[in-house]
């Protein structure tokens, strides 16, 4: 029996294409949390996370809800609020709720859709078990998040100080 060479052109002839799992893959690597992350290893990634639908009007969390994971915006948008106070409205391309996927925390602010929305969720357990596949990977994913929670910290203080000084 004749078995086609293994390589890397024979196995791209054959492989299934996923267009949302690149979809998906594509706006995470654009993302500062899978910075350095190679595209092929979150297109594998994305083949598991949680895709939902939303409409306007509809809670994605409440505070004080107990987290799981970040979101990523696919399509649509999302107010993060508290209280009537909106902290930041969320498009395509852009990721929430990312404390979740370090710590078992409640909820710091609404997030509410303005109109319809899809989203993916990339959940701890998810983490968790890409990180025990991939641990170079899962590494690197943990450092880009410590770096993203640094800059929001920062931003906030920063925040705080303008409003202490007017």
């Amino acid at each position: 029996m004749n078995n086609p060479p293994s390589s890397s052109v024979w196995g791209a002839l054959f492989r299934r294409r996923d267009p949302w799992a690149l979809t998906v893959a594509t706006l995470w690597s654009e993302t500062p949390l899978f910075e350095g992350i190679p595209k092929a290893k979150i297109i594998s990634l994305a083949r598991n996370l949680h895709p939902r639908q939303y409409q306007a009007g509809e809670y994605i969390f409440h505070v004080g809800d107990h987290g799981a994971g970040v979101a990523l915006m696919l399509s649509g948008a999302v107010a993060i609020k508290s209280g009537n106070i909106t902290l930041a409205t969320m498009k395509r391309g852009d990721f929430f709720g990312e404390i979740s996927l370090v710590m078992d925390e409640r909820r710091t602010a609404d997030a509410v859709c303005l109109e319809s929305c899809e989203l993916v969720f990339f959940l701890r357990p998810d983490l968790d078990e890409w990180t025990a596949r991939a641990p170079h990977h899962g590494a690197r994913l943990t450092t880009n998040l410590a770096h993203v929670l640094a800059r929001r910290l920062l931003h906030a203080n920063h925040m705080l100080a303008q409003q202490k000084a007017d």
